[in-house]
């Protein structure tokens, strides 16, 4: 569904307002976490629509590109919750989903009796290299320039200061 643009940047009008509502030292900042989280929206519809055909949602994606990318296509289960940065239930309820298509199984952990490894399928691995090509194609491709390396930067720096990640440690210089 494509609708016709606004007539008007409703977030400029914003901060218009917050600019004539005496709340100028705070209205670029308004501006750009109402700027980001109004891009998020409409970058999540084009990821959905594109991974549509393919039967994923974005979650159920990113857990299956995840598994991919490692030597054996599997990690135990908890790697995987705090690698994608979501609740274990969420994790749970992609598992179920993939693992009901014959995506991904899970198997023991071979030295934790409790806990589990998620493994790739074959049928997995395959529609995680379709869906990955179809998303660099139409979606990815489409926001690599210089722009794009200074905008994931901003957001590195936000999400570092949020404590999302930690600068990894360099490793000393040699004594000899």
């Amino acid at each position: 569904m494509t609708r016709a643009p606004l007539p008007v940047d409703p977030i400029a009008e914003a901060r218009r307002q917050w600019v004539s509502h005496g709340w100028g030292e705070a209205a670029d900042g308004m501006a750009a976490v109402t700027s980001v989280m109004r891009a998020h929206q409409l970058m999540l519809a084009e990821v959905e629509r594109v991974l549509r055909p393919f039967g994923l949602s974005f979650a159920r994606f990113e857990m299956l590109r995840l598994l991919a990318f490692t030597r054996e296509g599997r990690m135990p289960m908890a790697s995987v919750t705090a690698r994608l940065q979501v609740h274990p239930a969420s994790v749970t309820n992609s598992v179920a989903r993939l693992e009901r298509d014959g995506l991904l199984r899970r198997d023991p952990h071979p030295e934790d009796g409790r806990a589990a490894m998620l493994a790739l399928t074959p049928a997995g691995a395959e529609l995680a290299d379709a869906a990955t090509a179809a998303l660099n194609e139409q979606v990815f491709s489409r926001y690599s320039s210089d722009g794009t390396s200074v905008l994931v930067q901003q957001i590195a720096r936000i999400r570092l200061e949020a404590g999302d990640f930690a600068l990894p440690q360099s490793p000393p210089e040699p004594l000899l």
